[in-house]
């Protein structure tokens, strides 16, 4: 192990040696893959913005809040440009976070910039002992002191332990087998008791069948194992130093996953263990793809991400004003009176907006200028854009310098380069990427860097062609929302009377091996709709505070529907629980008054509880709901009963039956 110096002071331990122990990060400003391009071929992809502001400084506030005193940022692919902005920002000064630069321009993976590190090291010796391993496009607000002394009290009994990744909970899409970040469904095995990992694959659960295969000899050496495919690696990793050796031994180790975390698993004559920490209420989201980048720019607007949202100073970000609805709003914007700027929108500063847009669930850079008559709904405008009078667009991200003339459409998917110019009337089909740079010939692989080819920008636009077989695909990893076809097909096969459970892999359960046959002793069901009523409860609070339209709240639950593997019926009986909870926590001093207010609700969102409410199933499971929450609260909701019953056959089903 590194030398150990004095600090450490935000992670007290027993030990004295432990407490002496520099809190460092090694933070990747490179992240070895194609996802992101074109746009990457002129920017880092740790300087894109998310809600304006730079992705790595979202990653260096964490760290830095999280008792992190030093961080060291491996730059590679335009690796000037990130130096440049950690040098001209309050980074380079700041009082509580050291941050230092490695520039490697022949590193290919991360792999390759761990290996690059520890030759660094060992002239160096800048890694002092267990350091925090993340990416530069990670998002988060979870704390790190419990989980750093987990690891070092967890290496004390073991010196084998050289490595705690962090896991969140999150349901995988029936659609896609992604989670909501677009990223691919994960299956894990760990010890129930130790947490100690056993098995790490992405993507390898046999959809059709319903199955996964298993080593035999995972069973023979664990008595008892817990397995997961509704987990979330959040790729924030605790790290002994000994990892860093490992790489320099192991030259096939090039991806953190794939490689390094699986060769590990394997090896059985080092024996080194990797352990998992999961998360509950901590916000941990790392943004790999355009998917990504549109759930977390939603959940930063959203404050799921608090303290880090746009109206408060981090970073050196210039806050924004937090208004009604979610908007947030520069001091300097200039709104027309006849724009309608909706919820969930943030506008930078010295923009202007024009007589009658439309601006819902977006991001406006600065410097923009948005004409007359102008339509953008769920689109991410960068800086210093230009969008003339009547264009339209949707689902799309516009970068730096763009000119979109007037007219102009963009359609769902399309992402725009920098300084691309569209011209007046043009339509830009769906997931089409534009740049000025022409789509490379060579066929890269995800660990590849992103370099600019020298001197290729030109005044020419290039639509790049989607690979051979990649076209169905696109939906999966773009901003735009899973088109309506996809989730009538899914929607279709849930409904099928052949679809039976034992057709679908459990989210997670527990195997043992003191049987002839491998049982899956699964989780509770009942667990899994308490999670799913809670997501719908926050989906119908959020519409009646943002006042979204019925058919966005359709398309939500919709989602939610489809990553829990939910029913109409489960639907309906968890939005009609929101309505009368709603209704319940109003304040109201009589039952005549809370029946006045739960009819309301009921009354102005009956288009949101139709839409579940179709068959007599749904109409039963509403009814038994109700009755249930009767039960719960008999004092102010029991004398309602038979006149709530009565209102919603009067006044929904019947009309519908007609």
């Amino acid at each position: 192990m590194g030398a150990q110096k004095k600090g450490g002071a935000r992670v007290s331990d027993d030990s004295e040696e432990q407490s002496r122990q520099r809190l460092q990060a090694i933070l990747l400003a490179d992240s070895f893959t194609t996802k992101f391009r074109p746009v990457t071929l002129e920017r880092p992809k740790v300087l894109l913005p998310l809600a304006n502001v730079p992705m790595i400084d979202y990653t260096l506030a964490w760290l830095e809040s999280a008792g992190i005193e030093e961080v060291f940022v491996f730059c590679c692919a335009h690796s000037t440009q990130v130096i440049d902005y950690l040098e001209t920002s309050e980074w380079h000064t700041h009082p509580n976070l050291a941050v230092r630069t490695i520039e490697s321009h022949k590193s290919i993976s991360a792999g390759d910039a761990l290996r690059y590190i520890y030759e660094q090291q060992t002239e160096t010796s800048q890694i002092q002992g267990d350091f925090v391993l993340v990416s530069g496009d990670t998002v988060s607000n979870m704390p790190l002191a419990d989980l750093i002394r987990e690891h070092r009290e967890r290496k004390k009994r073991d010196e084998k332990a050289i490595m705690t990744m962090v896991i969140k909970k999150s349901k995988p899409s029936l659609i896609t087998h992604q989670s909501r970040l677009g990223t691919d469904q994960l299956f894990i095995a760990v010890d129930p008791l130790t947490k100690q990992l056993l098995h790490y694959e992405e993507d390898k659960i046999d959809h059709a069948r319903g199955s996964v295969c298993l080593d035999k000899s995972l069973m023979e050496r664990n008595p008892s194992v817990l397995l997961y495919n509704d987990m979330q690696d959040c790729n924030i990793d605790i790290c002994s130093p000994e990892v860093l050796s490992l790489f320099e031994d192991n030259f096939d180790y090039q991806h953190l996953r794939r490689h390094f975390v699986k060769g590990v698993l394997v090896d059985d004559i080092m024996g080194y263990k990797i352990f998992t920490h999961e998360i509950g209420s901590g916000y941990a989201a790392r943004v790999d793809n355009f998917r990504s980048y549109d759930t977390v720019s939603k959940d930063i607007i959203q404050r799921w991400t608090y303290p880090y949202v746009p109206d408060i100073n981090f970073g050196g970000n210039r806050p924004l004003k937090l208004g009604r609805q979610g908007i947030y709003r520069a001091c300097d914007a200039v709104l027309s009176r006849s724009a309608d700027v909706g919820a969930s929108t943030v506008v930078g500063y010295g923009t202007k907006i024009g007589n009658g847009d439309r601006i819902l669930n977006s991001v406006i850079g600065s410097g923009c200028s948005i004409g007359s008559n102008v339509v953008i709904e769920g689109s991410y405008i960068w800086n210093n854009v230009t969008v003339e009078d009547g264009c339209v667009i949707r689902n799309a991200i516009v970068c730096d310098g763009v000119r979109i003339r007037a007219g102009a459409a963009l359609e769902p998917g399309v992402v725009l380069s920098f300084k691309v110019v569209v011209g007046r009337g043009f339509v830009v089909p769906a997931y089409s990427k534009v740049s000025l740079l022409p789509q490379p010939m060579k066929e890269d692989s995800d660990e590849e860097l992103e370099y600019a080819e020298s001197g290729s920008g030109t005044a020419d636009r290039y639509i790049w062609e989607v690979c051979e077989g990649a076209h169905d695909e696109e939906w999966k990893h773009s901003v735009a929302p899973i088109p309506e076809d996809k989730l009538a097909e899914i929607t279709q096969a849930m409904d099928d009377d052949d679809m039976e459970d034992e057709s679908v892999v459990p989210t997670s359960g527990e195997l043992k091996s003191d049987a002839d046959s491998i049982n899956t002793d699964v989780n509770d069901p009942g667990d899994d709709y308490g999670y799913f009523e809670k997501e719908v409860e926050g989906t119908f609070l959020r519409a009646v505070e943002e006042g979204i339209k019925v058919e966005l709240g359709v398309l939500e639950i919709n989602s939610l529907r489809l990553s829990y593997n939910m029913e109409s019926a489960d639907c309906a009986g968890a939005i009609f629980y929101s309505m009368m909870k709603l209704a319940v926590d109003t304040p109201h001093s009589s039952a005549s008054e809370l029946y006045k207010t739960a009819s309301s609700i009921i009354a102005k969102w009956k288009g949101l509880l139709g839409f579940y409410v179709k068959q007599t199933d749904e109409q039963i499971e509403v009814i038994m709901k109700f009755e249930e929450m009767c039960q719960e609260t008999a004092k102010e909701l029991g004398p309602l009963f038979a006149r709530f019953c009565m209102f919603c056959m009067i006044r929904m089903w019947c009309k519908k039956m007609r």
